[in-house]
């Protein structure tokens, strides 16, 4: 017996003309993160259940735990995603290890075209090889790591007289990365509506990928370069220069004096705490979250103000985001094209966008309306014009890890210098690239 769901979709296909049959009909599972973007696109994809007769199921793992469980799945050729929503650093295992259709063929055939995505997206989210017109995901989440802080306390007449006693200047939200330092020192341990209050929510979390995204949203802009020519693996003088010594050394003085006590091992969830909670007049955080940041009734609406990552030496931001891809070892990739097809359409990424995900659509992206459309939305913008990734290697969890360890053990647990920390992750990473034959 057909339901009655069944029954008003084959309705409404047979009326569109899309000629959906019945026994074409699939249940398809997306698979991604737990977090707010995810409930926004189960809410978006009622619309294409609707239009195609498909049924969406989802997977959604919480962060701490969504790469092992992941990459775990696609390497062991699970079928239990039909679609993938997986981190910028996978696509170049999921295109050389075969887990992701390569998705060329499908684009010229549909009209999809790359140009009407955010160049950056498309270069991080998309190809491999970088740059390449090789196409294994579409654009689907755009984001970046980008700073929050409490407006009304900027804003307290008593605050800001101290802030210009001390430093000559107004107090206002930092252009750089010496001015994030400086404001995150004068609210360290200041005492405010009765309680005390410390300067900054940074990451500094070990097991995963924390630190490794936080320490870069310092060392990008004071100069860090994973190689000096892109594609040939030559990082002496790139990842070890004196700019990047001192982008590490300055995110160890961020963490060692503007810091709540005992945030050694912080990232999201920490972040998110901690200025929730109102220990913090600043945190970092991926503006993924920042919708519900706004929404918050205790510390969000006119409490609450965006900018995006301070320059310093260059204007840089530590890329976020995702592209989503069909998963190679699906039974059901047919309708998984179906759905890369309907979340392309303008239409479709405007509706994302004002849900609550970030579109990577230029028709979006450049709506005159768009800097206006939400309190972060011009940061955004900037953000996404400077963006930097970490290695998207085949072999880019040995790369994160050996990062995850030199990082924490100089900023957190004091051992060594910046210097040695990253002496020490050239030949860590050497030997990945020995071992993958690109040395």
């Amino acid at each position: 017996m057909k339901s009655a769901k069944l029954l008003a979709a084959t309705a409404f296909v047979a009326a569109s003309g899309l000629n959906v049959s019945l026994a074409s009909a699939d249940e398809l599972t997306l698979c991604w993160a737990a977090w707010d973007p995810a409930n926004a696109l189960v809410e978006l994809s009622k619309e294409f259940e609707t239009q195609s007769g498909h049924t969406m199921k989802f997977e959604f793992v919480p962060w701490p735990n969504f790469a092992d469980r992941m990459l775990n799945e696609l390497n062991s050729g699970g079928k239990l995603c039909d679609l993938l929503i997986g981190d910028s650093q996978w696509i170049g295992g999921g295109a050389e290890n075969g887990h992701y259709v390569k998705l060329n063929e499908f684009f010229d055939k549909e009209g999809i075209s790359m140009d009407d995505f955010a160049p950056a997206t498309v270069y991080a989210y998309s190809t491999w090889p970088k740059g390449t017109p090789n196409y294994y995901a579409l654009p689907a989440m755009g984001d970046a790591n980008g700073w929050f802080y409490r407006k009304d306390w900027f804003a307290k007449p008593e605050i800001q007289e101290a802030f210009k006693a001390e430093h000559g200047r107004d107090l206002a939200p930092p252009k750089t990365q010496m001015e994030l330092l400086q404001v995150a020192k004068f609210f360290q341990g200041r005492e405010i509506d009765g309680q005390k209050r410390y300067g900054a929510a940074i990451f500094t979390e070990r097991g995963s990928e924390g630190i490794t995204m936080g320490a870069t949203s310092a060392m990008y802009p004071f100069g860090f370069k994973y190689e000096n020519t892109p594609g040939k693996y030559d990082m002496e003088g790139a990842v070890n220069s004196a700019d990047a010594v001192a982008g590490l050394e300055f995110y160890k003085e961020l963490y060692k004096t503007s810091t709540p006590p005992g945030y050694t091992d912080s990232y999201m969830e920490q972040s998110l705490d901690a200025f929730k909670s109102g220990q913090v007049a600043m945190a970092m955080n991926w503006f993924a979250f920042f919708p519900g940041l706004y929404a918050d009734p205790d510390t969000g609406g006119d409490k609450i103000g965006f900018f995006v990552n301070p320059g310093q030496l260059k204007e840089a931001s530590t890329l976020g985001g995702q592209g989503i891809s069909v998963v190679a070892y699906s039974d059901k990739q047919d309708a998984a094209l179906e759905y890369i097809k309907w979340f392309a359409q303008p239409s479709v990424q405007k509706k994302w966008w004002s849900l609550g995900g970030y579109s990577c659509h230029v028709s979006v992206l450049n709506d005159p309306n768009f800097a206006d459309s939400a309190p972060f939305a011009a940061d955004f913008l900037l953000a996404m014009d400077g963006v930097m990734d970490f290695w998207q290697e085949p072999a880019y969890a040995e790369l994160l890890l050996a990062m995850q360890k030199r990082l924490h053990d100089y900023v957190v647990a004091d051992k060594g210098t910046a210097q040695e920390a990253l002496d020490k992750l050239i030949e860590d990473w050497t030997e990945v690239f020995e071992d993958e034959g690109k040395l």
